[in-house]
C-alpha cells in the first residue's frame, strides 16, 4: 500500500485522471490525500469533484478556501466571481449530494503512524499539534452540524489578525478557518497577513512564511499543505508544499509519503 499526497486540483479533473495513471493507483490498496481546493478556476471542476467523491474510502480531502467558497455559493450566500468555473457543479442534478458531502470533509487530517499532517494552507505557528487538532474539530463540528447554514452565512466577515484563546463565537471560527485555508505569510509575532500572495522571497524583516515565525511551536509531524502556487519546492525538514500551480499551467504533484518519491503531470493544457 502507498499513500499519496496530491496538490491543489482547482478544477483540473483531467490532470487528476492522468496523474492517477502515472502513479498506477490501485483502488482498495493505495490511499490518496488531497490538499483541498478541489474546484474552481480550472476547466473541469465537476469532473474533479466527482472523481474525488467517487473514490470513497480510498481518498481523504481537507477543505480549501475555494471549496468553502463553493459551499457559500451553493447555500446562496455568495455570488460567483468572473473567474469562477463552478457552473457545471451548480447545474448538476446531484449538486445537493456534493454540497453535503463537501461540508463533511475535515480541515485537518493526521496519520500518527506516518507522522504526517495535511491541511490546506498550513498550521498556525502559535498552535501546537494538539491545539490544531482540537481547533479544526471545532469548525468541523459546526459545519457538519445543524448550524452549518448560519456558519456559512457569517464566514466571509472580517477575520481577527491574531489568535487569542479567549476568542469566541464567529470571530473564533473565522480565525480558525482562515488559518487552515487562507494563510501564507504572518508577521513575526504571528499576525495573519492575507494581502501578500507572492513567493517566500517576498519576506521582509517583519513578514515571513507562517512556518518561519520565530516563536512557532514545535511540531514533529511532516506538514503537508497546498494553497501557495507561487511558493515553489523548498528544502526545510518537516515542511512539504504540494501546490505546483496546475491550474496556472504548472504541474500536478503526488508525493508517496512512505518513500518520498514524487510524481508529476504537466498541466499546460489546463489553463
Amino acid at each position: 500500500m502507498t499513500t499519496y499526497a496530491i496538490g491543489d486540483l482547482q478544477g483540473c479533473g483531467n490532470a487528476l485522471q492522468r496523474l492517477l495513471d502515472v502513479i498506477g493507483f490501485e483502488s482498495g490498496k493505495d490511499k490518496l490525500w488531497f490538499a483541498g481546493d478541489l474546484v474552481n478556476r480550472g476547466p473541469s471542476s465537476l469532473l474533479a469533484l466527482r472523481t474525488v467523491k467517487e473514490l470513497g474510502d480510498d481518498a481523504i480531502t481537507v477543505l480549501g478556501n475555494h471549496d468553502l467558497h463553493l459551499l457559500m455559493v451553493m447555500a446562496g450566500f455568495r455570488s460567483t466571481a468572473s473567474k469562477d468555473t463552478l457552473d457545471d457543479i451548480l447545474a448538476a442534478p446531484e449538486r445537493d449530494d456534493y454540497f453535503h458531502w463537501l461540508r463533511r470533509q475535515p480541515l485537518l487530517h493526521r496519520d500518527p503512524v506516518l507522522s504526517c499532517t495535511m491541511t490546506h494552507a498550513g498550521i498556525y505557528p502559535l498552535w501546537d499539534m494538539r491545539q490544531a487538532v482540537l481547533l479544526a474539530a471545532e469548525v468541523e463540528s459546526v459545519l457538519r452540524g445543524p448550524q452549518y447554514l448560519e456558519f456559512l452565512h457569517a464566514l466571509p466577515g472580517k477575520c481577527p489578525e491574531r489568535w487569542d484563546d479567549k476568542l469566541d463565537g464567529i470571530d473564533r471560527l473565522r480565525f480558525i478557518t482562515s488559518a487552515f485555508t487562507r494563510m501564507r505569510f504572518c508577521s513575526t509575532d504571528g499576525a495573519l497577513e492575507f494581502r501578500v500572495k507572492g513567493p517566500p522571497t517576498e519576506s521582509t524583516d517583519s513578514l515571513v512564511p507562517w512556518y518561519l515565525v520565530p516563536a512557532r511551536r514545535e511540531i514533529s509531524d511532516r506538514l503537508l499543505f497546498g494553497h501557495w502556487a507561487s511558493h515553489g519546492p523548498i528544502a526545510i525538514d518537516g515542511i512539504e508544499p504540494l501546490d505546483l500551480g496546475c491550474v496556472w499551467g504548472g504541474q500536478l504533484l503526488a508525493v508517496a509519503l512512505e518513500t518520498g518519491e514524487r510524481f508529476t503531470v504537466d498541466c499546460s493544457t489546463e489553463r
